[in-house]
């Protein structure tokens, strides 16, 4: 059998096609029929010295790939598969890789390393193979170079395969140390060195306890910035590969090495080979991406207990690092427009000069404009071509004051340039540029526009005229025609500036697509890009020119539909440009249906449309079948219940993109398109939902699904659940419990790996809009007591998610909408038990350190109103006398005050001093350190206004309806000057709370403020809407730090609840307006 192996592995790369297949299908079935024999064959060969390189490294490479795979299904079949293997058998196999790690053929070593990686991925996890770094380490004081290398090696593969909580620190300081000493000058072998430098990498993400140390922090930088001064190319190139690493991993520990790495940086731009260079560059573009989301994440505010500050390095660098970029923008090729992939020296600085622009804003304009300056008119074109693209590089950073009158006078000449330069080098950039201004300096939030009446004709002129010019340039022309349209886009709907030239615009990106040379640069692509943008941004004046397009890009569908007898390569040509076009279509469709008179015309075209759509799916191309599928998503949305006439036709297309597991992005644009046409048929599409939930339940049993499509399959049971109501109820016992167990699943999911708390809070998010459109659609059918028995799981997962510290903004709205939607479907008697559980259990021994209630005439919708009044006052209570006895359970210590409620006898509640006078409001105080009740105080009964981090969120029930405002709260008429409002809502975007709660107490304190009743405009509001009129008042939820915390489950039951306001309102007249008391 082991001269047999060798003959299918030698076999399976022979130039003969016949020959390779035999050989291939005869491992495959070696495979299958005995996979413990050919595991251990493949080992085996790899192991033997006597066969050929060329045997031993497929061996290898078979073996590998019989561990590891990229669909993350495979993956998972692959790994229990080996982890079910016999021991024994294992233990072979392993230690016949070790073995190959000291063969002197380099291919043989280095292909073990990384199998024995794979496997260490799989066993270590499961505290299998414990002995085996040991026995890696043990090689490293071995004599033979060639066993450190493949060593090292190892070890660096094994570092990317495995978390760093895998490995105690005892083990990762072992590593560390062999790495680093094999990096050292001390060295003699280049291979060694090259393995050990391009280890570190690897291992670095495990070397945060060693860094927080000052000693062996300093001998690691030390190591490597003698690595990047290596005569040897690769090893300064894997060394500053390192040091990139290093920036955007240990960025707060940069400070003391960030003078010499600037000097070691700046000599390799300078002098070094362009791979080296690159790094380089790369080093201070990734200090400029970690300094833009620091400034992001924290508005430019550093305490000093901030996690991670900002040093400012790109600040301090300035004068001498743009200079240095500056430099390399004049290092072009003659050929870099026409390669796609082109990636040089130019192209690094002008990136990394972007960045830096966008890290320190205005300060970079005086230190580049010199640059341009002098080197915009010049003869030689580089120079030309490089003022020109460090001008553009520079647009997004700086405000627009600093840049607008700049980009007055640059205007007219780069329109020049664009038409009159004779190198396209410096028309491409120059297009490229204006697409930049365009971008960053147009639109409606401009106070002195770039773009006039007077230039805007002169603009659209040079850039149709630019479309003709060479692929590459037309291409850029297109963009910058993009971003001139968007910025137009909230322009009055009856008006724009380009309306007079629209026919033209449009004709001109027609003629483009039509260029025999349109497929080179991305041209045809861009072209319909634009054209969608220009019709996405055009106004009512140019419908009727949209409607004729309609035929046009049908009649270029259909004819790529009639093709026949095409090459692969025009296939795919062909499957691109219909991918195209359904876009364009969808587009079109869009902006249509938007009107109910464009929507009428429109609406002839419909049946033909849908069809050509079908038969688009026909096609099998997963790019055409996904912007065939968005566009009916489309159409459906725009014909509404009309469109229950395709469905016959069209179900079948819609569960063979359910079933399309391989191509997962189709699937998971089907699964959308399923909630459009639910929203668009309501109950009309009961008839189909037997055949959607069984294949949407398949999808998410499936291991060979790809996990992100599994968050919008629940948010779209949500969807079904909405648009057939209580019909929904065959389908409970299936989805519940899967829903229940996802919901365990994310409640417990975390960690520090981004990518993973991204996911959890997407499928969070996607199990919470599947709850909130079940409780919708059962709400008010006669059978809402069929959810009651799985109200308790929801409100534990709706607990459990309070607590995590990663949750998202959306998933805590969501999370706030549900709570309210369970309210309102099942009734307080659902959420009542436990709220008030959890507020005793969480709160029974907290000491208050004050607390302050502001009440006014409040009006109670009526389930509220039902449960107060019977449980306190009567049937003709006050709602004031009503909050009065809600609070009355706060400790008190008498103050010889009688406290008058709303006309009702004197409450003994001293604390509670609530004096009604017009609408006026008194406050009250409890003593500090006095054990605080919240049971009688925060429950279910109030409606709800919050001001959660970055946002403020305001929900108003009026009556017969909802509404909501998100992210502002709008204050009219204020008495008070309504810059208060103004700072409030900006201190509370940039999460300076202090500011904006000073604000809030000024406005509160004016005589009246009228809160804007707004329309939510969303055919499923559920997120938002349907919940809040259950759970009680308006609170605003500060801590003592004054950073707001979670919204409701905080001013319910967290312990660190310390101060608490409560602002409520008196309804005037027909709801017109809200007045809040002082």
């Amino acid at each position: 059998m082991a001269m047999e192996v060798t003959h299918m592995l030698l076999n399976a790369q022979a130039v003969d096609g016949t020959v390779r297949k035999h050989a291939e299908e005869s491992l495959k079935q070696f495979q299958e029929q005995n996979l413990l024999s050919f595991l251990l064959s493949l080992s085996g060969e790899l192991a033997n010295e006597d066969k050929p390189v060329d045997s031993r490294k497929l061996a290898g490479l078979i073996l590998k790939n019989a561990l590891d795979a990229k669909e993350q299904h495979r993956k998972f079949e692959l790994v229990q598969r080996w982890l079910s293997l016999d021991s024994a058998v294992k233990a072979q196999i392993k230690m016949c890789l070790l073995q190959t790690l000291s063969s002197p053929v380099p291919d043989a070593g280095s292909t073990a390393s990384q199998v024995i990686a794979k496997i260490a991925g799989i066993e270590l996890p499961h505290k299998q193979w414990p002995e085996l770094i040991g026995s890696l380490l043990s090689n490293i004081h071995q004599l033979p170079a060639h066993v450190k290398q493949a060593t090292l090696e190892t070890l660096g593969y094994l570092c990317e395969e495995v978390s760093p909580d895998v490995v105690d620190q005892d083990q990762v300081n072992k590593i560390l140390t062999a790495v680093v000493q094999g990096m050292n000058s001390s060295e003699g072998s280049i291979d060694v060195r090259l393995a050990a430098t391009r280890a570190l990498y690897n291992a670095l993400g495990f070397a945060h306890a060693n860094f927080t140390n000052d000693m062996e922090r300093d001998y690691i930088m030390r190591v490597v910035c003698e690595a990047t001064l290596s005569p040897e190319l690769k090893i300064r190139q894997a060394a500053f590969e390192c040091l990139v690493s290093i920036s955007s991993t240990y960025y707060e520990k940069l400070a003391p090495y960030i003078q010499d790495i600037f000097g070691i940086t700046a000599k390799s731009v300078k002098e070094d080979e362009e791979p080296i260079a690159l790094q380089a560059i790369e080093f201070w573009s990734s200090i400029c991406d970690e300094e833009i989301d620091i400034l992001e994440e924290y508005g430019g505010i550093f305490s000093a207990d901030s996690d991670i500050p900002c040093f400012y390095f790109i600040k301090q660098a300035l004068p001498v690092l743009v200079p240095m970029l500056l430099e390399t923008l004049l290092k072009q090729e003659e050929d870099q427009d026409q390669d796609e992939g082109a990636w040089n020296l130019a192209m690094a600085g002008g990136t990394c000069l972007g960045l830096v622009a966008r890290t320190v804003g205005d300060d970079i304009v005086p230190l580049i404009m010199p640059f341009i300056e002098e080197n915009i008119t010049k003869p030689d074109w580089r120079q030309r071509e490089a003022a020109t693209y460090a001008f553009g590089s520079i647009l997004e950073g700086p405000s627009p004051d600093k840049l607008t009158s700049i980009v007055n006078i640059a205007l007219n000449f780069m329109l020049s340039a664009l038409t009159n330069d004779p190198n396209n080098h410096v028309k491409d950039t120059t297009a490229w540029t204006l697409g930049r201004i365009f971008e960053f300096l147009h639109g409606s939030t401009l106070e002195t526009p770039i773009i006039t009446h007077a230039n805007c004709q002169k603009i659209i002129e040079v850039l149709l005229q630019s479309m003709k010019d060479a692929p590459n340039v037309a291409e850029k022309a297109c963009g910058a025609l993009y971003f001139l349209a968007q910025g137009y886009e909230d322009v009055d709907s009856s008006s724009s500036p380009l309306t007079p030239f629209f026919q033209d615009i449009v004709q001109a990106l027609l003629t483009v697509t039509h260029r025999e040379d349109a497929g080179e640069s991305r041209l045809r692509a861009a072209a319909y890009e634009t054209l969608n943008e220009v019709v996405r941004c055009s106004t009512d004046e140019t419908a009727p020119m949209v409607i004729q397009l309609v035929p046009v890009i049908m009649l270029e569908l259909h004819q790529t539909l009639e093709q026949q007898k095409l090459s692969s390569d025009e296939r795919e040509k062909q499957n691109e440009l219909q991918g195209l076009l359904c876009g364009c279509l969808q587009v079109i469709i869009q902006k249509l249906g938007s009107s109910e008179p464009t929507k009428f015309v429109f609406m002839q075209y419909s049946d033909q449309m849908m069809d050509l759509f079908l038969r688009v799916f026909a096609c099998r191309s997963a790019t055409a079948h996904e912007e065939a599928m968005l566009a009916i998503g489309a159409l459906a949305y725009v014909t509404g219940p009309d469109f229950a006439k395709y469905m016959q036709e069209f179900h079948k297309y819609l569960e063979m993109g359910l079933q399309n597991f391989e191509e997962y992005q189709v699937c998971a644009i089907t699964v959308g398109v399923v909630g459009d046409i639910c929203r668009a048929l309501e109950d009309k599409i009961l008839p189909y939902c037997d055949g959607i939930m069984t294949q949407l339940l398949k999808d998410l049993s499936s291991n060979q699904l790809h996990r992100s499509v599994k968050p919008p399959i629940f948010s779209c049971f949500g969807d079904i659940a909405l648009a057939i109501g209580a019909n929904f109820e065959k389908y409970l016992m299936y989805a519940m419990p899967m829903l229940q167990s996802a919901a365990e699943l994310s409640a417990h999911t975390s960690g520090s790996d981004e990518e993973i708390t991204e996911y959890t809070n997407l499928l969070r998010n996607g199990i919470l809009e599947a709850y909130s459109g079940i409780f919708q659609g059962f709400k008010s059918s006669p059978k809402t007591q069929l959810l009651m028995p799985y109200a308790p799981h929801i409100l534990q997962f709706l607990d459990s998610l309070y607590m995590e510290k990663d949750m998202d903004d959306m998933v805590t709205k969501t999370a706030i909408g549900v709570l309210g939607d369970l309210a309102d479907t099942l009734g307080s008697n659902a959420v009542e038990p436990f709220l008030f559980e959890a507020a005793v259990a969480r709160l029974s021994a907290f000491q208050t350190t004050g607390v302050r209630l502001v009440v006014t005439n409040y009006r109670i919708s009526t389930m509220e109103s039902d449960f107060l009044t019977k449980e306190v006052g009567g049937d003709d209570a006050h709602p004031s006398a009503i909050f009065a006895e809600v609070v009355e359970g706060l400790p008190h210590k008498r103050k010889g005050k009688n406290n008058s409620v709303g006309g009702n006898p004197s409450h003994p509640a001293d604390a509670v001093f609530c004096q009604w006078q017009s609408n006026e409001c008194r406050y009250s105080f409890v003593e500090p350190n006095e054990s605080l009740d919240v049971h009688s105080v925060v429950g279910p009964y109030l409606e709800v206004i919050i001001h959660c981090r970055e946002h403020a969120y305001a929900v108003q029930r009026w009556e017969g309806q909802d509404e909501i405002l998100p992210n502002e709260l709008v204050f009219d008429e204020l008495e008070i000057s309504r810059k208060n409002a103004d700072e409030a809502e900006y201190s509370l975007s940039t999460n300076h709370t202090e500011k904006a709660y000073g604000n809030f107490l000024r406005i509160s304190q004016s005589k009246q403020v009228h809160v804007a009743q707004p329309r939510f405009h969303n055919s499923r509001s559920s997120i938002y809407t349907r919940s809040l009129s259950s759970l009680a008042g308006k609170l605003e939820v500060f801590e003592d730090d004054m950073k707001l915390t979670h919204p409701i489950h905080e001013a319910i039951v967290n312990m660190r609840l310390r101060k608490l306001m409560v602002v409520d309102y008196d309804y005037g007249g027909d709801y017109g307006g809200a007045r809040r008391g002082p």
